[in-house]
């Protein structure tokens, strides 16, 4: 009698493992990769962008050097806490130097105030020597400096 009782439970369990294993390998082939086209829409003026980027990185702009940002030297004018006189340091850097680039920098709690986009120190000693009768405290710092600016056609 217990037998039967078995047989009995034992066709159900049968049935859900095969509905199981039927359930799984349907979910595992829907989640199969399948290679696809990817098509790229792009306004008709990016490729012109693009192959007058590469030239302009290249060097080959006629003669004139590439544009490209690179480590050099500037010189530090001011550091301080006082916002209104690291101001006015740029302004008087400004006003004796007219065409020295200055940049100002905020990192808390300090104003810093820094001028030229030199490529070597030698220039940027040169330009301390100058900028010492007006600014007491010099300090020549080594970071990414901008290019000087080049005529660029727009062909």
């Amino acid at each position: 009698m217990k037998k039967a009782i078995f047989d009995q439970k034992a066709i159900p369990a049968g049935i859900r493992y095969c509905f199981l294993l039927l359930l799984l390998s349907a979910s595992a082939r829907s989640f199969g990769q399948t290679r696809g086209k990817v098509q790229v829409v792009a306004p008709p003026l990016f490729d012109t962008l693009l192959a007058k980027r590469a030239t302009l990185n290249s060097g080959k702009t006629g003669g004139s050097p590439a544009y490209s940002s690179s480590f050099g030297y500037r010189v530090q004018i001011y550091s301080g806490t006082n916002r209104k006189a690291a101001f006015n340091a740029q302004a008087k850097c400004n006003q004796e130097f007219p065409e020295l680039r200055t940049y100002v920098t905020y990192r808390e709690p300090n104003f810093k105030i820094r001028a030229g986009d030199f490529r070597t120190r030698i220039e940027a000693e040169r330009m301390k020597q100058q900028l010492s009768a007006v600014f007491p405290a010099l300090f020549i710092i080594s970071e990414k400096i901008n290019p000087p600016k080049t005529a660029i056609s727009n062909d």
